[in-house]
């Protein structure tokens, strides 16, 4: 198939550091590339592919110290608007951005929703676009949208040779991801102190976050002995960060619609303890590849329980049901469902 896979352009495809989407975006354009089919990658011009790339900006906005993309989603647009005719699909990753320029070609897009969804303004934008095919990437992210033309839902998946096992002999608590409110960085800090352990922390701070992180969670870790902030890394660097933890924390507080550093630590072998939140449920099994945990007491507890879990098996349910193969499949069974539908969008009813 001839397939488009529209990408923000924040980060590159791949990013360097941070950037969950545009690091599934890569995984799937290139599984797609190593399956067969003609794919055009519209990213920033700092992206590496196999496929064929436009280039909409030289390189990402965020290192080129742009912090509004509206102006080149919209430039972007206009030159996939321009080249449609090329391709049996339209895949976007960027919201909902191209529903107004692409609702009388919306039998042949899909978009895959990678935010949360329980913003007050959400379902008008859905209630006035019923007819775009939308992915979900949980069951869980669908909760608060109305009615719409749900395709499916598609778990991430990640390459197998990505990251590799480890032995978890590092002695301690991982921490990955974000420094902000929603990912629970301060439970992270109390419940390794609890615990007794160690805890590494390698994260990102947005400059949205920079005071969070002066005022509230710098002045902790300062007091906090056991914690070492190790900053942003990059994916080769994850397998012996995720590798010798013996456990990665996940305390959300927010509707986290997937949750990739779950599965890259799965990836590892490395067993986590989720907070009860979002798409934790769907993404953790509760004994298996970790622990499921409604606060901070059950965290601890858990945390004493990390060598009851057998690393292998992790390992092994990663592979099962998060490999990027897994992802691909479904996506072009959504592709090839969209291209037999002769135009016809069929569209829930309130």
């Amino acid at each position: 198939m001839k397939i488009a896979q529209i990408a923000p352009l924040v980060e590159s495809v791949p990013p360097t550091l941070y950037g969950g989407t545009e690091r599934v975006v890569s995984w799937l354009t290139e599984e797609l590339v190593r399956q067969g089919h003609d794919v055009t990658l519209f990213a920033s011009g700092d992206s590496v592919t196999a496929a064929k790339l436009m280039p909409i900006v030289p390189k990402s906005l965020r290192l080129a110290g742009i912090h509004n993309s509206t102006t080149y989603n919209i430039i972007m647009l206009d030159q996939v608007a321009r080249m449609a005719d090329q391709f049996d699909v339209l895949h976007f990753h960027i919201d909902f951005f191209h529903y107004p320029l692409f609702r009388n070609l919306a039998h042949r897009t899909v978009t895959t929703l990678h935010g949360r969804q329980d913003l007050p303004e959400m379902p008008d934008i859905y209630r006035a676009f019923p007819q775009m095919p939308l992915v979900s990437i949980s069951n869980h992210q669908r909760n608060p949208v109305p009615p719409v033309n749900w395709m499916g839902t598609v778990y991430h998946g990640l390459p197998d040779t990505l990251l590799n096992e480890g032995r978890g002999d590092g002695g301690y608590l991982a921490f990955l991801g974000r420094i902000c409110p929603d990912k629970g960085i301060l439970d992270a800090i109390e419940i390794s102190r609890r615990a007794g352990m160690k805890l590494k922390v390698a994260a990102k701070v947005d400059p949205a976050d920079q005071k969070y992180w002066d005022e509230v969670v710098k002045p902790v870790m300062d007091d906090s002995p056991h914690v070492e902030f190790i900053g942003e890394i990059n994916d080769g660097q994850k397998s012996e960060f995720l590798g010798k933890a013996k456990g990665l924390l996940f305390p959300i507080c927010w509707p986290e619609p997937f949750g990739l550093v779950m599965i890259e630590s799965m990836a590892c072998g490395t067993p986590v303890i989720a907070f009860n939140c979002g798409s934790v449920p769907e993404i953790m099994e509760n004994g298996l590849t970790g622990f499921v945990v409604d606060n901070v007491d059950q965290a601890v507890e858990a945390c004493g329980k990390l060598d009851t879990l057998f690393r292998p098996s992790i390992r092994s349910r990663f592979e099962e049901r998060f490999s990027v193969s897994a992802m691909a499949r479904d996506y072009v069974e959504i592709y090839r469902k969209l291209a037999a539908s002769d135009g016809v969008i069929a569209v829930a009813a309130e």
